[in-house]
């Protein structure tokens, strides 16, 4: 996938809209997005009884009101002139009915915002990057509005490292940016049953690395990028990640994850959910196939 022509927009009529629909529109050219929905789920939109009896003048916050800010909101930034806009807003449960409109409107990407110091638990960004049939990409709160200058992409080596840096290439392509593989490993516990020391072993681990890289970029046919391997010095890979990605001073992270439920997700560990849950300070894109999901029973058969 080289573009992702139709994307979904999460909003929840906080302060963190104004910030995300203005990184939006500075992202969507580069991004070949050709029609956005910007999609609020409302809980309820309907006023109690005993309210509209007792002050029959009050207006309850319908959906047309609602749209109306929102495009509000749209009409202060400035989009590209061939990319086309719907504002959704629904009834219902927030996740269940951003996943059913995603589906319906068959989007190749979903964003949503990463509060910082704004009000909100962010549970529904969190959630998402496991529960979305596409790749999402999480806009901060604080990070500059900017096209992206360097790009770091943690790689395992898999397919879906594969499809990470071939999107990676192509989004350099368009923006100039700098790409900066990183492969984080860590040393056996049993090293020391080896006669070697932890820095010897490491050594080893970092030759290792090094060489799969090598063969990974020939297996595949992709252009060569500086990659960094470091020995992971602490429980989190997730912590360790985003560490590195500050002291590189990326601007964003880029890596695949095999899409799964949220009852997988609870068997099967991923590093980038566990990225998802603590990384409120820097620009990510979760990729994933679009489409793929994995069920509660193909996540037991893979235990």
């Amino acid at each position: 996938m080289k573009n992702f022509t139709k994307a979904m927009v999460g909003l929840d009529l906080s302060k963190m809209d104004d910030i995300l629909v203005k990184k939006t529109a500075l992202l969507s050219k580069i991004l070949g997005i050709e029609k956005l929905y910007f999609i609020h789920v409302a809980k309820d939109l309907s006023l109690p009884e005993e309210i509209t009896k007792n002050f029959p003048d009050l207006v309850a916050p319908a959906d047309e009101s609602i749209k109306a800010d929102v495009r509000g909101t749209i009409n202060e930034n400035t989009f590209p002139d061939d990319v086309e806009i719907e504002v959704v807003v629904e009834e219902g449960k927030p996740m269940d009915t951003v996943l059913r409109w995603a589906k319906i409107k068959d989007v190749d990407l979903i964003i949503m915002g990463r509060k910082e110091s704004l009000e909100g638990s962010g549970s529904l960004a969190k959630n998402m990057a496991h529960r979305a049939p596409c790749p999402v990409l999480f806009l901060t709160e604080k990070s500059s509005p900017k096209i992206p200058e360097k790009i770091l992409i943690p790689l395992d080596f898999s397919d879906y490292s594969r499809m990470s840096l071939e999107f990676a290439q192509n989004l350099a392509e368009k923006t100039n940016a700098k790409l900066l593989g990183l492969h984080v490993y860590s040393v056996p516990t049993g090293y020391y049953k080896t006669g070697k020391s932890y820095e010897e072993f490491a050594e080893i681990m970092e030759g290792h690395a090094k060489d799969d890289f090598r063969k990974f970029l020939e297996k595949h046919n992709l252009t060569p990028i500086d990659c960094l391997f470091k020995c992971k010095d602490d429980g989190n890979e997730g912590r360790f990640i985003i560490r590195v990605s500050l002291e590189e001073k990326a601007d964003m992270i880029l890596m695949g994850s095999r899409g799964r439920t949220a009852s997988a997700a609870a068997l099967l560990g991923s590093v980038a959910e566990k990225l998802v849950n603590i990384n409120n300070s820097v620009p990510m894109l979760v990729f994933k196939k679009k489409g793929e999901t994995m069920t509660f029973m193909e996540a037991l058969k893979k235990l």
